[in-house]
């Protein structure tokens, strides 16, 4: 079975967060490596739209978290866990999330992308360009950079994958390059 048939076996081929059944795909919850059935979760195009686009966000769409935070996947709580951080200010999600329990693995997983902190705490992590990297984001090397530890250099215009944010350093970047995990100064990096 491929990971979609995966994902709509362990959903009964609903959303994981609203329970719709139409136009459902795979949305893979960043920052991932490997992504798999541990790291996705079956959605709708207007839960993944508005996960995507914070923008677009309808608050009373998202009360269907009410349910689907008590799921038993983390990749499905995690993102409930996000979408109640990012509607804190309408007052409701706030009771929800403190009735909310994640293990110290899966909360870690789930303030990955800084969702839930304060704008004023928020690393932002920027190119060389200045322009802001999220996780998950592709970005090239403008330079070549031996990597500490290997005989590896990172030849200029190698791209780089889904990368992950140092939460605590807006300097510090990590993806793939190669087959190897590697740490990357940003201003090293260009977004693509």
């Amino acid at each position: 079975m491929g990971l979609l048939e995966d994902l709509q076996s362990r959903s009964g081929s609903k959303c994981e967060l609203c329970t719709a059944t139409d136009n459902l795909k795979i949305y893979e919850v960043p920052p991932v490596s490997t992504a798999g059935v541990d790291g996705s979760l079956l959605g709708c195009e207007t839960c993944i739209g508005q996960i995507e686009n914070p923008d677009t966000v309808v608050a009373n769409h998202w009360r269907c978290l009410n349910d689907s935070m008590w799921s038993e996947y983390p990749a499905v709580q995690v993102v409930a866990w996000r979408m109640l951080s990012r509607l804190k200010p309408e007052g409701w999600p706030q009771d929800l999330l403190d009735m909310m329990y994640l293990d110290d693995k899966t909360l870690e997983w789930a303030k990955a992308t800084g969702e839930g902190i304060e704008e004023s705490e928020r690393v932002i992590h920027r190119d060389v360009n200045g322009v802001a990297l999220n996780a998950g984001d592709n970005v090239v090397l403008i330079k070549d950079l031996k990597v500490k530890g290997s005989s590896l250099v990172a030849k200029q215009g190698t791209a780089v994958r889904r990368i992950s944010l140092d939460p605590e350093n807006a300097e510090y970047i990590e993806g793939k390059v190669g087959a190897q995990q590697i740490v990357i100064i940003t201003k090293y990096v260009k977004k693509i």
